[in-house]
């Protein structure tokens, strides 16, 4: 029969193609899914005994016939009668082809969007300029054969095919004939049908055969010619975790990512069916403190079919820097930026995907918590991001969050509380945590405060501003500062002891010096009565203006810091001998240099010389040393 397809528009071939150019290599993705379908229908049929056939070990082949400029998609499946191509492929696809037509004739650039109309067939048309169906059902019916030129009309006639399933054959248009090269095939096979669950089978390989036993050692062996399949059709993912040891989960991992040569760390195993179906394996790769380098590298699929590794939305956004496979046959194949956000299963998913998560870390620290701390470094960033950007991961995080002391020793955010409590509060009672985020450059100040008997932590990430300041606004009465912040002494109450060498009147005088010198738009100066072996001049900045200072630096777009002025404090020790040469030197300019001097030694501890005013201090210290 000849006939034309009922659509009132006059050729939609070249619209369909027009529209979805940017997407064009998915035509083979759909038209392997539908292959698949059929396949898995009729293992479905079979085993309820609707289908009196042989099911056999089906599988899909692709060929590519590159001097006929064709290229075929055969698959084992249900196959179609006359009338079943008639209403699937005439009626049907058109159908929705007209709905997209209406819905999407003035949004030239929406991608993504074959699927959602029936349109995965039609998705043949972006890459040829003919096409034809050779088809044979399982029931004992004729086959039939379908062809269509890119126009409203169409032939179906009564094939020759002698055996059950579907062939697709696409004439490869002029425009499109990169998918007549081998390479361009098995390169869109490898993306999008990796871990099909019906074999893809992509020509032949040579396979070598073992040696028969009492064969001559130098025998040389022979090879026979077997079909080459380039899928996995059981991915670790779709067993359960019963089933699968380490060695299982690293060598999928390996399969997933085979440029990759450190192992994960550890892993997660995702199932659920309610109240949505989601399988999965997530994995915690070695960190860096790069947060964009990690992110996409989780792949979504489809019934095992990918879909995309830009998964935001469907994964919270702290877990984006995980590694690993989510399926789930509740998302579409084709996702859209809008559909995530309105779509009620996929907040539902990512909500899961955090409590598992949190759920699993949480055993591993209960488990053994030692391996657990060795990891910690590695995984912190994950952990950290995910404490500030996820409530309730935030609230499950203190059964495994860690808190590293510059010594080593890692505490829970209870046992950090337990053990500081008694002698670093200040003097509103609140709990001060000092903490270092360089041991190098923080050395000195680090020193002093375990000199004093207090604790001092190691948060070195590059986003704990944000995190600290998260921590003090969410649990009660505690107040972070960084050991180089205003001076410790001042932070932490205790009964004062100290008393200062200067008179009063020593003091103003010191004080009017003081200001004369350093300049007043980079320092606030603060006299203090310390001991007398601490340092003459200390340079501490304000904790507030330090870590918003951060802040910006860190997460200025997503956390809309403006620029903060550099501002510092300069402690001067009024008991420091050479505080006391400062004041009784006889003449202003040996005074000058004195201050300087201290002043450049307290900057260079801090890292905070350089250029001119570095070339100066050197300057001026051989002078003096002369």
């Amino acid at each position: 029969m000849k006939g034309n397809i009922n659509v009132s528009v006059e050729n939609i071939f070249p619209l369909i193609k027009k529209f979805l150019y940017s997407d064009h290599e998915i035509f083979l993705r759909e038209l392997i899914s539908n292959a698949t379908d059929a396949t898995l229908k009729l293992k479905h049929l079979s085993n309820i005994g609707e289908a009196k056939v042989d099911y056999g070990n089906p599988q899909i082949e692709v060929k590519v016939d590159k001097k006929n400029k064709k290229l075929h998609i055969i698959d084992q499946g249900l196959g179609m009668t006359a009338e079943e191509v008639e209403k699937y492929i005439n009626e049907v696809a058109f159908s929705g082809a007209e709905e997209f037509l209406d819905k999407y004739k003035d949004k030239v650039d929406d991608a993504g969007i074959i699927g959602h109309f029936g349109l995965g067939f039609y998705s043949a048309f972006m890459v040829a300029d003919k096409v034809e169906i050779k088809t044979k059902s399982y029931l004992d019916e004729d086959a039939a054969h379908w062809t269509c030129d890119g126009s409203p009309e169409f032939t179906l006639v009564k094939g020759k095919k002698k055996t059950r399933g579907t062939e697709v054959i696409l004439h490869i248009a002029d425009d499109s004939t990169e998918f007549l090269e081998e390479a361009r095939i098995r390169e869109l096979l490898l993306k999008y049908n990796k871990f099909m669950p019906v074999p893809i089978k992509f020509g032949t390989k040579e396979e070598t055969l073992p040696l028969p036993e009492g064969a001559d050692k130098d025998a040389k062996p022979k090879t026979k010619t077997v079909d080459n399949i380039i899928n996995n059709p059981d991915p670790a993912w779709t067993k359960q975790p019963a089933d699968l040891n380490d060695e299982d989960y690293k060598n999928f991992y390996r399969e997933l990512y085979p440029m990759q040569f450190e192992e994960p760390l550890f892993n997660i195993h995702l199932n659920v069916d309610y109240p949505f179906n989601l399988t999965g394996i997530l994995y915690f790769p070695k960190m860096t403190n790069d947060l964009n380098i990690q992110k996409d590298k989780i792949q979504l699929y489809q019934n095992q079919v990918f879909v995309t590794d830009n998964v935001e939305g469907i994964v919270p956004e702290f877990l984006t820097m995980l590694r690993g496979v989510i399926d789930s046959p509740d998302i579409p194949l084709n996702v859209s930026r809008s559909y995530l956000q309105a779509d009620g299963n996929v907040k539902k998913i990512s909500s899961y995907i955090t409590r598992k998560v949190a759920d699993k870390l949480k055993s591993l620290f209960n488990d053994n918590r030692e391996d657990f701390e060795k990891k910690w470094d590695d995984i912190k960033i994950v952990i950290e991001y995910g404490m500030l950007s996820e409530e309730k991961f935030f609230e499950k995080a203190d059964a495994f969050a860690l808190y590293p002391s510059v010594d080593g020793t890692y505490y829970t955010y209870d046992e950090l509380y337990n053990k500081i409590k008694a002698n670093q509060t200040d003097k509103d009672d609140k709990l001060v945590i000092l903490y270092a985020s360089n041991k190098d450059e923080q050395h000195s100040y680090i020193e002093s405060a375990k000199a004093k008997g207090y604790e001092v932590l190691l948060l070195d990430s590059p986003i704990v501003s944000h995190l600290i300041q998260k921590l003090e606004t969410s649990k009660d009465k505690i107040s972070f500062a960084r050991v180089d912040a205003d001076h410790i002494d001042n932070l932490i109450k205790k009964e004062d002891t100290r008393i200062s060498k200067l008179s009063d009147d020593e003091k103003t005088a010191l004080d009017t010096l003081l200001k004369e010198v350093i300049p007043a738009e980079k320092f606030s100066v603060q006299l203090e009565a310390m001991d007398s072996e601490a340092a003459p001049f200390i340079i501490t900045q304000p904790e507030f203006m330090r870590r918003m200072k951060e802040m910006q630096q860190t997460g200025g777009g997503m956390f809309g810091m403006g620029n903060m002025p550099e501002m510092f404090n300069l402690v001067v020790n009024t008991n420091h001998q050479l505080v006391g040469d400062i004041l009784n030197t006889k003449t202003k300019k040996k005074q000058e240099r004195l201050i300087n001097q201290s002043l450049d030694l307290a900057r260079l501890s801090q890292g905070l010389l350089r250029g001119e005013e570095l070339t100066n201090f050197i300057k001026r210290s051989y002078d003096m040393i002369k």
